[in-house]
């Protein structure tokens, strides 16, 4: 049962980001992790702050040069079908299409995708977990199938989002608005490790609004894709994933970005992947010594092991899939 509230509905994005920087005010956009998480009690609001009126956080637009900007505010259904991001940010559009189920992608937004609360059960339960103010990690120790096998310390966790590691992957900017102006953050800069935060997952300080996700013009020589595994064929987060990102000239590829997701509390940026990679064509021999080196430092759990071949076999597969 939730708790009792207010209701604001803002009529600008400096309207939004005053009320949002209450006490216990929260920002309400699709909904679908936020109403989750006031049921489940994993934290308390006074003030829901809706920004479904504003139109300036809607839609797909064109940007500088041929780029793209999309509003924080627009559906990943939208995203997933858009003509422009099929055809120039393949990884995207696929990302947004790996989401949840149909319903949920034509409620949740971009935006609330990649600032959803983490879906651990001892956080979304009745735990006194680090995350929540308590001193112990439950995963730790516990039922730890589903966490992260890169990047744990005092919180083991994995970020949900798919369309994170796809940004990430095409070195997106965030533009933010908040109660000192706005500011720029890459996509990768914009999560936080455990090690840096154990009370939030991103960067964002109270009222503080993503607006719009800008992506750079696309390359005629880049190549892309987004491969998630889950435990069901729909409806259900990565056990693990890869967001992969190639220039290719030459036979040779000249720069790669791989980010895996579903195994770290951010998404994870495979530095060996892309090293082995890089400078080199996709051959079988490469696509081997790539996939062994995204696992090389990875540090499971009790429970989850299982997700170091996962990985293994995803990046063989995603990869072989781009060198054809």
């Amino acid at each position: 049962m939730l708790s009792q509230f207010s209701y604001q509905r803002a009529a600008s994005i400096q309207e939004a980001v005053e009320a949002a920087s209450r006490p216990q005010a929260r920002l309400l956009a699709g909904g679908t992790d936020l109403l989750g998480c006031l049921r489940d009690r994993v934290f308390e609001a006074n003030r829901l702050v809706s920004l479904n009126g504003l139109q300036a956080l809607k839609g797909i637009t064109p940007g500088a040069g041929g780029g793209l900007r999309i509003g924080a505010l627009t559906t990943l259904n939208e995203i997933a079908e858009n003509r422009q991001v099929i055809g120039g940010y393949r990884v995207l559009a696929q990302a947004a299409a790996a989401v949840g189920s149909p319903q949920l992608r034509n409620q949740g937004t971009l935006g609330g995708n990649l600032c959803q609360r983490p879906r651990c059960s001892y956080f979304r339960g009745d735990f006194p977990c680090r995350r929540k103010g308590g001193d112990t990690c439950f995963a730790a120790s516990g039922d730890n199938q589903l966490h992260c096998i890169f990047g744990g310390s005092s919180c083991f966790m994995v970020h949900p989002s798919d369309t994170a590691a796809a940004l990430v992957a095409l070195d997106a900017k965030l533009n933010i608005a908040g109660r000192r102006g706005t500011r720029v953050v890459p996509a990768g800069s914009f999560f936080l490790l455990p090690a840096a935060s154990l009370e939030k997952e991103n960067v964002l300080q109270p009222g503080e609004i993503i607006t719009e996700i800008v992506l750079d013009p696309p390359k005629p020589s880049v190549r892309s894709l987004y491969r998630k595994v889950r435990e069901r064929g729909a409806f259900d987060f990565a056990l693990a994933g890869a967001a992969i990102v190639l220039t290719i000239a030459g036979g040779n590829v000249l720069n790669a970005r791989v980010v895996l997701s579903g195994v770290a509390p951010v998404p994870w940026r495979s530095a060996g992947a892309e090293k082995a990679i890089a400078g080199k064509p996709l051959s079988t021999e490469v696509i081997l010594a790539a996939a062994q080196a995204a696992i090389q430092d990875a540090a499971p759990l009790a429970e989850n092991e299982y997700k170091v071949p996962l990985v293994r076999g995803i990046l063989e597969e995603a990869l072989a899939a781009l060198a054809a």
